[in-house]
Order: C-alpha cells, then sequence, then structure tokens
C-alpha cells in the first residue's frame, strides 16, 4: 500500500476512534462533511472572481485547488470508512470511466 493510501486508512481510523456514532450514520456525517467541503470550493472559487461584493476578491486560484483537494481527500476518506477495498474500488471506478471514454472516442 503506497503512503497516500495509508495515509487515508490513518485518516480514516483516527475519524472512527472519535466518533460517537456508530455504521453507516459515521457515513452520512461523512457525507455532510464532504458537502460542507465542496461549499468551500465555490466559496473560494467566488472569491477569486470577486463575486461576493461584500468581501471583493477574497481567494487565489491556489485557494481553490486546495479547497478541491480537501474535497478529494475528504471523498477518499468517506470510501474508506464504507470498509472493503477502497483502492481496488477506487482504481476499478477509474477503469470504468476511462473504458467509457475510450468508446465514446472511438464511437461514430
Amino acid at each position: 500500500m503506497d503512503d497516500t493510501w495509508m495515509t487515508l486508512n490513518s485518516l480514516a481510523q483516527e475519524l472512527d476512534s472519535q466518533s460517537v456514532m456508530v455504521g453507516e450514520q459515521r457515513w452520512l456525517v461523512q457525507v455532510v462533511k464532504l458537502q460542507e467541503e465542496v461549499g468551500e470550493v465555490a466559496e473560494a472559487a467566488i472569491g477569486v472572481l470577486g463575486g461576493n461584493p461584500r468581501k471583493g476578491r477574497s481567494h487565489e486560484w491556489d485557494d481553490v485547488r486546495k479547497e478541491v483537494c480537501d474535497v478529494a481527500v475528504t471523498a477518499l476518506v468517506l470510501l474508506v470508512r464504507m470498509g472493503g477495498d477502497p483502492r481496488w474500488f477506487f482504481e476499478e471506478h477509474v477503469r470504468m470511466l476511462a473504458a467509457r471514454a475510450e468508446a465514446r472516442a472511438v464511437a461514430p
């Protein structure tokens, strides 16, 4: 297992050890956390464009990138917390997406 998946597993274990909820309740809270992180991406993007007149240009594109990374990590930690083999599931899903894209590229 590479460092990224070891870190994701460690983060999931830490969250699970601190949670008073069990099973699917933990997953649901993680889903809500994921939505919160997506909102932070939106807030940063609005800040880059100065879309909030009260705040003006409050963010840079690197802020958006960091928030997108938070979304990705939160999603992958959720996948780990759901059990099974998250790495296999993720990689299999990426393979399926790649095959679908390849099929579209060769379709008339």
